[in-house]
This record gives structure tokens, C-alpha cells and sequence, in this order.
């Protein structure tokens, strides 16, 4: 390359690297402030619950029904768990969000987890991130190119603002996009905003818990660990199956009872208050202190996380979610994760592995059900250490790999198959991907049933031939 052509190409690459800096730092110091305005509101509104006379989430059934009239009446956009319809709007809508996504998902939101639904809050951060991101891209007249790729910077800092991993989050927003590929190019401006916003907050006054449970390990080779490692790997991905499969069971069997949306979240309410006096009140709203109690290391907090708790975690988000509740999905996962740990380590691990287990389930479920498995392994050494996160990772490969071709965003595109023995295809989202056997894989599938038929006909005739000598041997007279 001559002398020109090389300055050419540098110049051109530092005017990028100065302009998306310069951006994503702008963008970064907005969404900080929104998304600390918002996660403010939310503590300050659950701060007020005890001015009731009764317990706060007998509140949940009026409360589904007026997250279902804002998101109806203001910003259909804004149901769910937020992050989906992010995903869906980068790849169907160049990144364009309604900006009356951004109130009515932070109100809708807090009314949900105020009177006791069970979701989370960094769905609607990144919501809260990339509608703002838009709004700018907008005002501004950027490209839809331009556009796009701010909008994937405001989705980066929303998650880092509300994970408190800046890192973490920053490669989630890019990672949740496409199964299977990291977009380079949005690399660096998804760190800077992803750690703008974050030290935005924290300036801000936003605090984050961290969990410190290197205790357990004096770093050397533990075969048999990692063998419980392994397995607990798949025992992970299977659970974010279960996440994945309940959500979209309880959102089609809610969409097919013949009432009116209003009706439906009353009685979805009033369900989970009712199923409440059989299972108790703990899986209401976030979850967090269950969350704190499956990650300490003091074994006699077993006795205080029941086996059942992630299923029925599972449930009360899926019909929350369901029923026409707004909020996020990723804080229920780390939740379910971290109990659904806490069982398996009990069952394995011993009470001394209680936590360890538990950290694993943490970010292995979060790898499973959302796709994104090299956040998750970056996560966990934000949040729990080095130390955990060498197992985490294998923990956390095996999971990606367990759950197959889904995830709790649809949306998703496909880029890469989890087997060399199926065909995927390509480029489409997940909820409408083809997925089967390679011809040759299906040929062989065939061949093995076809000798499994052929030997159960052999053993049949055989039988049926030994039956018939017996009825005409003759009696022996002894």
C-alpha cells in the first residue's frame, strides 16, 4: 500500500474513532442520567410500599391492568419485557424507537414491580437506552446506518447502568443481537457508553451489589469440581429451556382466553396473590434479597430457599409477562439462576458449594436463555471474581450450547449452529429459523431407525416361531 493510500486509511479510521467516542460519550451521560432517574423512581416507589394497610401486592391485580392500559392507550411498544422489542427494532426498523416509548415503559414498569410483579428492570433500562439513543439519532438526521449504531450504544448503556458491569453490559447489548456474531465495528462505542453511563450513575448516587464468594477456593485443579461443573452445565440449560419454553406457553394460552385484556390481567393478578397464601411472597417483585440468601455462603440459609423456588419463579414470571405486565426479563433469570444453583449445589456441591453453585447458575441460566454467553462469562468475573468465573465459563459454554436454537428474545438472528450435525437458517430470526438434521445426518437417522425396525420384526418372528413349536411339540408323558 503506498504512502497516501496509508494515510488515507488512518485518518479515516481516527475520525471514526474521535467521532464515535465523542457520541457515544454524549449518549452515555444521557442514558446514565434517564436510567438512574428511572431506577430511582422505582426504589423510591418501593420504598412507599409500607403505607398500606395490608400487604403491598394484593395491589398486583390492579396493578396488571393499569400497566396494560398505558402500554394499550400510549406506547404499544413498551409491553413486555422491553429488551425484545429493542432487538426487533434494530433489525426490522433500522433502530427507530417512538419516543413515547421512554415514559410509558418507565411508568409502566414501575406500576408493575410496585404492586408486586414478578419482572426486572434492565429490559426496560435498555429500552429506556436505545429510545433516547433514537431520539437523537433523529434530532440529528443521522443515517439509518448512523442510526443503528447508536441505538445499539444506548441499549450497551442501559444494560452497564443497571448491572452495575459496565463491561458485562456493554457486550450484552451487543451480543443479544445476533446468535453467534460479535459486531466489531461496535465494539469501542459500546464500551465507552457502556462505561460513561455507568460512572454517570454512579456520580449520580446509583449503588450496586457485588458478590465476593472467592472464599471457597484456593485455585488448584479439582477434577471432580469441574465433573460437577460440567454437569451442572447442562442441568442449567436445561432450565433455561424451561424459562424459555413456559413464557411462550403462558403468553399463547393468555392470548387465546376469549376476554378482554383488562380482564385477563385482573385474574392474572388475583392468581398469583392467591397461589401466594400455598407458596409464600417471595416471588413477588424482583427478588433480590432471595437472590443475596442464594449466594451467601452460611449453609443454614438452605433451609430458607425451598427446592420448588425457581419453578415457581418461572411461573409467576411468565404470567406477570403474560398477562400484559411491563418490565424486564434478565433480573428473573439471574434470580431463577441463582436458586435453580443453589438446589443443584445442595444436591452435589454440599452445603460448603451452596454459593459457588448458585453464582454459576447466576450467569449460566442468564448464557442459556438470552444467547449471550461471552457476557456472561465477563459478569461473572465482574461480579463474583476470577476464581469463579474459570468454572463459570465452562458452566456457562455447556448452557449456550444445552438450551439449542431459542431464546427468551425471538427476535434474535440466527449466525451460527450450536451442531455440526443440523442445518440452520441463516439470517432469519429465531421464532422463524428452520432447524433440522444435515442430509447426511438424516439419511444416517433414517438407516439407524429403519435397523432398529428391521431388528424388532427379526426378534417378533422369532418369538412367534418359538411360540408355535411349543404348541405342537408333543406332551411329554413322564
Amino acid at each position: 500500500m503506498s504512502p497516501s493510500k496509508n494515510l488515507v486509511e488512518q485518518s479515516s479510521i481516527i475520525a471514526s474513532v474521535v467521532k464515535w467516542t465523542f457520541l457515544a460519550s454524549v449518549v452515555g451521560v444521557l442514558i446514565g442520567g434517564t436510567v438512574t432517574l428511572f431506577l430511582s423512581l422505582l426504589h423510591y416507589s418501593e420504598a412507599r410500599r409500607s403505607i398500606f394497610p395490608f400487604h403491598y401486592y394484593y395491589l398486583l391485580p390492579l396493578g396488571l391492568m393499569l400497566s396494560v392500559w398505558l402500554t394499550r392507550t400510549f406506547a404499544p411498544d413498551a409491553k413486555g419485557h422491553g429488551t425484545e422489542k429493542v432487538i426487533e427494532a434494530v433489525h426490522k426498523k433500522s433502530g427507530h424507537i417512538d419516543i413515547a416509548v421512554i415514559p410509558v415503559k418507565l411508568l409502566a414498569t414501575i406500576v408493575t414491580l410496585f404492586s408486586g410483579g414478578s419482572a426486572g428492570k434492565e429490559g426496560p433500562g435498555a429500552q429506556i437506552g436505545a429510545g433516547t439513543a433514537s431520539v437523537i439519532s433523529d434530532l440529528l438526521h443521522f443515517s439509518k446506518k448512523d442510526r443503528k449504531k447508536l441505538v445499539v450504544c444506548g441499549i450497551s448503556a442501559g444494560f452497564a447502568t443497571v448491572f452495575g458491569t459496565p463491561i458485562a453490559g456493554a457486550i450484552f447489548g451487543i451480543e443479544v443481537l445476533i446468535v453467534g456474531t460479535l459486531m466489531y465495528d461496535l465494539l469501542l462505542p459500546s464500551i465507552i457508553a457502556g462505561f460513561t453511563a455507568f460512572f454517570t450513575a454512579q456520580y449520580l448516587g446509583a449503588t450496586y451489589t457485588y458478590y465476593d464468594i472467592s472464599y471457597f477456593q484456593h485455585f488448584f485443579i479439582d477434577v471432580v469440581l469441574i465433573a460437577k461443573v460440567a454437569i451442572g452445565g447442562i442441568f442449567f440449560g436445561l432450565v433455561a429451556y424451561l424459562i424459555v419454553a413456559t413464557l411462550k406457553q403462558a403468553e399463547s394460552i393468555v392470548e387465546k382466553i376469549p376476554m378482554n385484556p383488562y380482564k385477563k390481567a385482573f385474574g392474572a393478578g388475583l392468581l398469583l396473590v392467591l397461589l401466594s397464601f400455598i407458596v409464600g411472597d417471595s416471588f413477588f417483585g424482583l427478588g433480590l434479597d432471595t437472590i443475596s440468601d442464594s449466594l451467601r455462603f452460611e449453609g443454614s440459609v438452605s433451609a430458607d430457599i425451598p427446592w420448588y423456588t425457581s419453578i415457581v419463579k418461572i411461573f409467576y414470571t411468565a404470567v406477570t409477562l403474560g398477562s400484559g405486565g411491563s418490565g424486564g426479563i434478565v433480573t428473573p433469570i439471574f434470580y431463577i439462576g441463582a436458586t435453580s444453583g443453589h438446589f443443584f449445589g445442595g444436591l452435589f456441591g454440599g452445603e460448603h458449594q451452596l454459593a459457588l453453585f448458585a453464582a454459576l447458575g447466576f450467569v449460566s441460566v442468564l448464557a442459556g436463555a438470552t444467547n449471550a454467553p461471552i457476557a456472561a462469562i465477563i459478569m461473572a468475573m465482574e461480579l463474583f471474581g476470577m476464581d469463579v468465573a474459570h468454572y463459570a465459563a465452562v458452566s456457562i459454554a455447556i448452557s449456550f450450547l444445552v438450551l439449542g436454537h431459542r431464546s427468551v428474545f425471538p427476535s434474535q438472528k440466527i449466525s451460527m449452529s450450536k451442531s455440526g450435525l443440523l442445518d440452520i437458517e441463516y439470517g432469519e430470526d429465531i421464532e422463524h429459523s428452520s432447524v433440522s438434521l444435515t442430509e447426511a445426518n438424516a439419511k444416517q437417522f433414517r438407516e439407524i431407525q429403519r435397523q432398529i425396525r428391521l431388528r424388532r420384526l427379526k426378534r417378533a418372528n422369532r418369538e412367534k416361531i418359538e411360540k408355535k413349536k411349543k404348541k405342537e411339540a408333543p406332551p411329554n408323558h413322564t
